[in-house]
Formats: C-alpha cells, sequence, structure tokens
C-alpha cells in the first residue's frame, strides 16, 4: 500500500477518534456537595428502627455529563433506596447512575491497597539515651500475614517498624459514607438536588410518667417521644416527624438498643407535636426544628393528660393445669395478687388523642411528699376512648390462698375438682379482688359459693369483696374436659 494513502487512512482515524473523545465526557473530579451546602433536611422516623430522609442541596452544574459527590450520608444507608432528582428544574436534570461508597479504613486494609507502591518505614533506634526516627523508603511487595517489603533492589520479611507513611492515598478511599452520582445536566446554572433515601439505625418510641394524686382518683399522664439516632450520621435542624404504627417490612432490620432514662418531677410544656391521621397511621410532625445528632438520644414532649381518672383493681390469676392432676401433699398455694390502673383514653381538659405504644411507670408521692415508682408496663397503640389496663406489679398487703379439696378423674382427659379460694385484706379499706380462672378444655362449673362470670370460651371470672383487716373464701366445683366436651 503506498505511503501517500496510509498516511491518510492514519488521519481520517485519528479525526475520527478526536471526533469521538469530544462527545464523551472527559475524566473529571467529582463535584464535591458537603452537607454545608444543604438548603433543607427533613426525617420520618418508624418504630421499627427506619427512618425516610429528604436532603435538600444546592448546586451550580455545567453542561453535559458531572460526576457528584455527596457527604455526610449515613453509614446506615439503605442503597437501592436512593432517590435523586432536581427539586428546582427537574426537565433539565437525568440521574443516569448513583454509586454509595463506604470504606471504613484500618490499617490492614491500607496495607492492601499500597502493594506495589512506595510506602515510608519508620523505625526506632536509640542514640545518646533518646530514640531517633530512622524512616526508610520500601516498596511494598506483598501483605499476606506478614509483609513482604522490597529494600534496595532486594525482598525484606521481618521487618521491625513504629509506623508507617502513606503517601499520594489512592482517590477511591472513602472512609466516610459517600455516594456518587453521574448526572447529565442540559442547562448550565445553579439546581436544588433533592435526596430521598431510607436508613436503619434510628429508631423512636413513646414513654410515659404516669403520676397518681395523693386521693388515687385522678392521675397526670405525660408522654415523650424518645428518639435515638446510631445511623452514623448528623441531622441538625431538620423537620421532624414520627409514625405511630407497625409499618409492613419484608424482612426485620436491626433495632438500635438504647434505654431512656425518666423522671416524675417536674411538669412538661405543652406537647411540641401535632397528630393527624396518615393512612393506617398517625403521624405526628414537630411544630418547630430539632438536631439529631449521630450517637443522641433525646426526649420531646409528646402527650399532656391531666387530672385523669383511674381505677385501681386487684386480680389474681390461675392456672390452666392444675385441673389436669391432683395435689400431691394437699397443702394451699398462693398466686400473686396484682394490682392494675385502669383508664380510658380521653382528655378532661380537651380533646384526646391516641397513644402511641411505649412503656408507661407509674409514680406516687409517699411519705414526706417525695414521689416514688410503683411500677411499670407496656402499653399497646390506644385510639381516643379506648381503655388503658397497666400492670403495676403484686399487692404487698393483699393474699391469696387456694387448696384443692377433691379431685376425681372421670376419663383419661376429664377431671372433676373442688377448690377453696381465701383472699385476705391488710390495707385500711376494703377492696374487691377479681379471680380469672383459666381451664383450657371444655369446662362446667357445677357448683359455687359465688357468682361467676364467663368471660371466654376457656376462662370464668370471680369478683369477691373483701373487707378491711379481713378475708374472704369461697368454693367451687368444675368439670374438665381437655381432650373434647364435657359430658
Amino acid at each position: 500500500m503506498p505511503t501517500r494513502m496510509i498516511s491518510k487512512m492514519r488521519n481520517i482515524v485519528l479525526a475520527l477518534l478526536f471526533l469521538l473523545l469530544a462527545t464523551v465526557a472527559p475524566a473529571q473530579t467529582p463535584q464535591s456537595l458537603s452537607p454545608t451546602s444543604r438548603k433543607d433536611l427533613s426525617i420520618t422516623v418508624y418504630e421499627a428502627g427506619l427512618a425516610l430522609v429528604r436532603d435538600s442541596r444546592e448546586v451550580r452544574l455545567p453542561v453535559g455529563t458531572v460526576r457528584v459527590r455527596l457527604t455526610g450520608i449515613p453509614s446506615h444507608i439503605e442503597p437501592d433506596s436512593v432517590q435523586i432528582e432536581s427539586a428546582s428544574a427537574p426537565e433539565r436534570l437525568a440521574v443516569l447512575e448513583q454509586n454509595y461508597e463506604y470504606s471504613p479504613l484500618s490499617a490492614n486494609q491500607l496495607l492492601e491497597r499500597y502493594i506495589g507502591r512506595e510506602v515510608t518505614i519508620v523505625r526506632l533506634r536509640v542514640e545518646n539515651k533518646s530514640q531517633v526516627e530512622e524512616p526508610v523508603l520500601a516498596t511494598l511487595v506483598s501483605d499476606t500475614g506478614s509483609p513482604i517489603w522490597k529494600i534496595d533492589g532486594k525482598l525484606v520479611t521481618g521487618v521491625r517498624s513504629n509506623h508507617y507513611i502513606f503517601s499520594n492515598p489512592p482517590p477511591d478511599l472513602f472512609p466516610k459514607p459517600t455516594l456518587i452520582c453521574l448526572l447529565n445536566n442540559h442547562e448550565a446554572g445553579s439546581q436544588t438536588l433533592q435526596l430521598t433515601y431510607l436508613t436503619t439505625g434510628i429508631q423512636w418510641s413513646a414513654a410515659y410518667l404516669l403520676t397518681l394524686h395523693p386521693a388515687d382518683e385522678k392521675a397526670d399522664l405525660l408522654g415523650w417521644a424518645s428518639i435515638a439516632n446510631q445511623a452514623g450520621a448528623d441531622f441538625p435542624h431538620a423537620t421532624l416527624q414520627l409514625v405511630a404504627g407497625t409499618v409492613h417490612q419484608v424482612e426485620a432490620r436491626p433495632r438500635p438498643l438504647f434505654s431512656i432514662a425518666g423522671s416524675a418531677g417536674g411538669m412538661a410544656e405543652s406537647p411540641n407535636f401535632t397528630q393527624q391521621p396518615f393512612s393506617a397511621y398517625h403521624l405526628y410532625t414537630l411544630a418547630r426544628r430539632t438536631s439529631l445528632l449521630n450517637g443522641e438520644s433525646k426526649q420531646i414532649s409528646l402527650v399532656r393528660l391531666l387530672s385523669l381518672p383511674f381505677t385501681k383493681d386487684y386480680e389474681v390469676n390461675g392456672r390452666s393445669y392444675d385441673y389436669r392432676m391432683p395435689q400431691p401433699s394437699g397443702a394451699p398455694w398462693s398466686d400473686p395478687v396484682e394490682l392494675h390502673l385502669r383508664f380510658r383514653n380521653v382528655n378532661p381538659g380537651g380533646p384526646a388523642e391516641p397513644l402511641p405504644a411505649g412503656i408507661v411507670r407509674v409514680y406516687q408521692a409517699g411519705p414526706e411528699n417525695r414521689v416514688q415508682l410503683l411500677g411499670e408496663d407496656r402499653m399497646g397503640n390506644t385510639p381516643e376512648g379506648e381503655m388503658v389496663n397497666l400492670n403495676a406489679g403484686n399487692a404487698f398487703d393483699v393474699v391469696e390462698r387456694r387448696k384443692q379439696l377433691s379431685f376425681r378423674r372421670l376419663g383419661p382427659e376429664v377431671s372433676e375438682s373442688v377448690y377453696e379460694i381465701t383472699l385476705r385484706n391488710h390495707r385500711p379499706r376494703p377492696i374487691t379482688v377479681t379471680v380469672n380462672e383459666p381451664f383450657n378444655g371444655d369446662w362446667r362449673i357445677l357448683s359455687s359459693t359465688l357468682p361467676y362470670e364467663k368471660t371466654s370460651a376457656f376462662s370464668a371470672r370471680f369478683r369477691a369483696l373483701v373487707p378491711s383487716q379481713g378475708q374472704t373464701e369461697f368454693q367451687y366445683r368444675v368439670q374438665v374436659n381437655w381432650g373434647g366436651a364435657v359430658q
């Protein structure tokens, strides 16, 4: 082939390559977008340790394909939930690609990155009774347990060092969570990027303080929203919303562990949150902005119900397996007498609000008007007007004794028993004790010295009035078939 033709073809190929390179975005350093460029931030926190974050940041973009690096991202982000769009000009910007990068560094990981590169090994030696640093420039050849170095053209192992110095760190190190986006922008200028994502590591729950008035007739209920941030990022000056209710998730996510400390003293200010129904849940919106710093746990006033009427009830719960066998010794035994506090979710001073599930700690003023803890229990999600039943603990001055007076087995899975239940009250006032008897099978009470009420297919309830410093006892005969119908 003639030399002139070869030269002409080469020029054509070079021209085509130049034209191709001109149409492809040149390699560029990603434009950094730190939290200082943030215009707005909002967080919606769910009870299951999940949060929805909306992060708006201001950026100036040229025309063409641009890489943007966003920092200030939580380490517990769910990368497949990330959405990026232009809030100011969505028709001008398209997202081509997004990458979540996070490589927490350790000394071993850093050594792996420097295989084939030069590292300064710093050794210490004693000179004139003082330590002197001696730097040695070496190339890391291998790091499979014990580093192998190339020093002055020789391979060396077992090099003792005080520390290493790594120069010119690789650009692909991401010691902090980073989101890198490839954008196609059609018009140069300032834009607002709206970043939306889900992250675990942020959790909220309700915690309540129920303080009983001295007269034992009314109580004050103060509710707090307890929020913990262990997501690996700060969320300063954010709009905060809380969702009460359990959203369905494909798989359980790890929940952060945190403890909430409360005090019964003092009065909370008016609630900070406004509440409104949201689908099958309830949404609480904080009326002001707040900051959720990484590793922080904070409490914000949620509910305040004053002078709430309540009742004190004493309950005994029997054991369903007692009806299947005779008591070998014939000696009486005791079941704990539980103190229950019941109140209806109403607001004597205004409209009621739903109460999200949470722990309720019960307090009351004791001697010298010092507030003491009576007990605590967990309350489920409670809509307006529904009853709350709290088990505050076992009563000290109310005692139950029961005795099996007779037992007959009528078949392999049928028995007939007579029980005597004695209730003693050492308190200065008469009380009513509810005795709940579970039978765990088909049952029939043949006789009873105290009226009873069938409360379910497998249980009955007795209510006994017990005088102050006195006792009440009753007997009943029951036939139970735990394998079939009672004859």
